[in-house]
């Protein structure tokens, strides 16, 4: 089994390293972090793979164990036609508003556009939020109630955690998942087509 101490590291070097001993075809992982958005990462990324994920949380440090599943292929099979069927749009938004000068009209049609992607049969595979988009996603605004709408129909909502701690929001995020560089880059390239906002 393979230990890996990610303590101290920030995102996404926990993931990077967890990623180099996937890659070179581990089937046990044991990775040790000491914050709860690196482990979320790490077990996404695991459980991503098709490793199954265990976590224990004491003492101030969080262990994930993860093993290689042996899934039934019906399952693996079901999983991929889903990824692909997903994997076509991915959106990045990187302010709060559309626009430039007039604030009040960019904000307008920020919220119009995500109002307008979450009605979508066929919403995004991905929409990231990153330098001020992450304002988006904040607790009791129409924009989270607009994310959180996209959530439920199956878009991943990928939150940058260094811009989140940047502003000092993190804990006002209240919709989608505290991210981070390498997990967001990966979504949107993996994407047949991307958007920027």
């Amino acid at each position: 089994m393979a230990k890996i101490d990610a303590r101290g590291k920030s995102c996404p070097q926990p993931v990077m390293m967890t990623k180099t001993h996937v890659d070179s075809g581990e089937k046990e992982l044991e990775i040790y972090l000491d914050n709860a958005v690196s482990a979320s990462n790490v077990q996404r990324f695991l459980e991503k793979n098709g490793f199954r994920v265990q976590i224990i949380d004491e003492d101030g440090t969080i262990t994930i164990r993860g093993t290689k599943g042996d899934w039934p292929e019906n399952a693996v099979k079901a999983t991929e036609e889903q990824q692909k069927a997903l994997q076509n749009t991915a959106v990045l938004i990187a302010d709060r508003v559309i626009g430039g000068e007039d604030q009040v009209l960019g904000e307008v049609l920020m919220k119009g556009f995500l109002g307008t992607l979450s009605q979508l049969s066929n919403p995004p595979s991905v929409v990231a939020l990153m330098n001020e988009g992450v304002k988006l996603a904040l607790k009791n605004t129409s924009s989270c109630d607009h994310l959180s709408a996209l959530r439920k129909k199956g878009t991943r909502i990928l939150v940058c955690g260094t811009c989140t701690n940047h502003f000092g929001i993190t804990a006002d995020i209240g919709a989608g998942v505290i991210s981070n560089m390498f997990e967001i880059t990966e979504a949107l390239l993996s994407a047949e087509k991307q958007l920027t906002v």
